[in-house]
């Protein structure tokens, strides 16, 4: 009767069915409860479930009843495995080598428990998001601050100390805290550069920041706990002849699909179609016969008869519990079969949907590609099925007639019309950018008026377009440049002559320190959040040249000969960041 109910837990084993296995396992240690190979096997069987709990008890149990048995301790060293608990996985398979020293699945076993037990003690922090953040760390912060005379006061009133305290914890939020001037001459302190704020009389100051230390190596991936097999009582084990004609069939199976293999690599496609329906005949219990012969179908054109053989092969995968890698193998196969078979952008839905379906089996890169392929391809299709220039010029002289009435979404919905009819009309991203920008949706205004210059590069109007966001947003510098690239395509554009003008007014009115404390204040925050602003701030370069500028005359002469550095000094200045007097 034990015996009995272990081969049936053996079978279920093999079979992928686990939750069986555990089940004629327990059966079969209920008659036999002092088998250690019982024990074993039930470890394997619950190891497999990730059940490391239950996995661990027994393995426990098989040591306790033959301590000198090493399999045992290669499930005890598994469980611990699963559990996390490395060092004691290690230690049980030191213990297994010490009774057979040959063990190969021992070796194995503590090679892996060794390199997961080095990756997690290895495991490094997430870099941090902040360029700025390593002058915010340790007690050399509160020191700097205590020694300067002004930074000293500071650290008398609680907010101000909460407010480093955060940075501390999270240098990323110093964004939030830049309108505070405290907060930016502590930032001038700890950078040792004088920092320009409102009221102050410097005749050269900068604000500069800390370069961001180099983000830390990913960690390796901890090693793959090998699957565990279960385990037969040493020597033979007698099988019926039933089995024995199974395991026959199975293998001659195996065989059929090897010479379907060879077959189909000598794209010899019809004998390779027999060769795995062989072998399907004899064995049905492995579905990768069934996707063999569906990517011969794939490769020969018979799109339907490999979608027939991939649905065979996911129902018959479902009711065997087969790895989820060939069910989503098949899936995948499937929808390459339809994608084949598509005609209109409405046939790409179903392969888009098997595609999706193949990915919750498993992410494997390959589908990722093809989905992401046929959803590209269905969108191009639905361009070229809905493309008709002619009601795209209807669509945006109803724009037009809605942004003379001042009726700006309309407008904006009547061109978004025509560029779906149209999407290679530069004047509709245009005339939309303008109706983003009287609604005050700047960004969405930006991106349209870089399209326009992108599809039309000689379109004065999309450098008016862009310029005008650029300038509403407050980045004269960035405005300027876009003016001036208009102007070589049409140097007598008065718009663009207007907007140079515009924005030289703006840039001068920072340099003469004519901007309002509020002004400057909202400049200086706007500036820490550019990148460009950061890059030139974290150049060991540029800082050097900027404390030469506040403490050696001479060689800021020198610098200023730079036209390279000038330009970037020019930026800051503009950004309200540094002041020349």
């Amino acid at each position: 009767m034990a015996d009995e109910a272990k081969a049936k837990g053996n079978a279920a084993f093999s079979s992928g069915d686990y939750h069986s296995a555990v089940r004629h396992f327990s059966d079969a240690i209920a008659i036999a409860s002092t088998n250690h190979v019982l024990y074993s096997n039930r470890s394997a069987a619950h190891a497999s479930l990730h059940n490391y709990s239950d996995a661990l008890a027994d393995a426990e149990k098989t040591v306790e009843l033959k301590p000198d048995w090493s399999k045992g301790y290669s499930r005890l060293g598994a469980a611990y495995q699963g559990l996390g608990r490395y060092d004691d996985a290690i230690s049980a398979y030191k213990r297994g080598l010490e009774i057979d020293p040959s063990n190969e699945a021992l070796k194995s076993g503590l090679a892996d428990a060794q390199a997961a037990a080095g990756s997690s003690r290895s495991r490094a922090a997430p870099p941090p998001s902040n360029p700025f953040g390593d002058v915010f760390q340790g007690q050399e912060m509160w020191a700097k601050l205590m020694a300067d005379p002004t930074t000293r006061s500071f650290l008398q009133q609680p907010d101000f100390v909460r407010m480093m305290q955060d940075l501390q914890k999270n240098p990323s939020s110093l964004n939030l805290y830049l309108k505070d001037q405290r907060v930016m001459q502590a930032l001038g302190v700890l950078l040792n550069v004088k920092l320009h704020t409102p009221g102050q009389d410097a005749g050269f100051e900068a604000a500069t920041e800390a370069e961001s230390p180099p983000a830390n190596k990913p960690d390796k991936k901890p090693a793959k706990e090998p699957e565990p097999v279960p385990e037969s009582e040493p020597g033979p084990m007698d099988i019926s002849e039933e089995e024995r004609e199974v395991k026959e069939m199975k293998a001659q199976a195996q065989k059929e699909k090897e010479a379907g293999n060879a077959a189909y690599k000598k794209k010899d496609f019809e004998t390779a179609i027999q060769h795995y329906t062989k072998a399907i005949e004899l064995d049905d219990e492995d579905i990768s016969f069934l996707t063999n012969r569906a990517a011969v179908y794939l490769e020969m054109g018979r799109y339907e008869d490999c979608i027939k053989d991939c649905d065979k092969a996911v129902e018959r995968g479902r009711e065997l519990r087969s790895d989820y890698k060939m069910v989503a193998r098949a899936l995948t196969r499937k929808g390459t079969a339809l994608v084949k078979m598509a005609k209109c952008s409405k046939d790409y839905e179903p392969a888009i949907e098997t595609f999706q379906k193949a990915l919750t089996e498993h992410r494997n890169p390959d589908t990722l590609k093809k989905l992401n392929e046929a959803e590209k391809a269905k969108k191009e299709l639905e361009q070229q099925e809905y493309f008709d220039p002619k009601l795209a010029d209807e669509e945006r002289e109803k724009g037009n007639e809605c942004f003379k009435e001042q009726k700006y979404p309309e407008a904006v919905k009547h061109y978004s019309e025509s560029l779906r009819r149209n999407p290679e009309d530069a004047r509709a991203y245009s005339n939309r950018a303008a109706c983003y920008t009287k609604l005050g949706a700047l960004p969405e205004g930006l991106k349209d008026a870089e399209k326009c210059i992108e599809l039309d590069p000689t379109f004065s109007k999309g450098y008016t377009r862009k310029g005008a966001v650029q300038f509403f947003m407050k980045e004269y510098d960035k405005a300027l440049e876009t003016y001036q690239e208009g102007l070589k395509h049409d140097p007598n554009n008065q718009e663009l002559l207007d907007g140079v003008r515009r924005c030289v007014e703006q840039i001068n009115k920072a340099s003469r320190g004519d901007l309002t404390p509020d002004e400057l204040k909202e400049r200086q925050g706007k500036a820490m959040q550019d990148p460009e602003i950061q890059n030139i701030l974290t150049d060991p370069v540029m800082r050097q040249v900027l404390i030469d500028f506040q403490e050696n005359p001479k060689a800021a002469q020198e610098h200023t000969k730079n036209p390279m550095v000038m330009n970037k000094i020019q930026k800051l200045v503009s950004a309200g960041i540094v002041q020349i007097r």
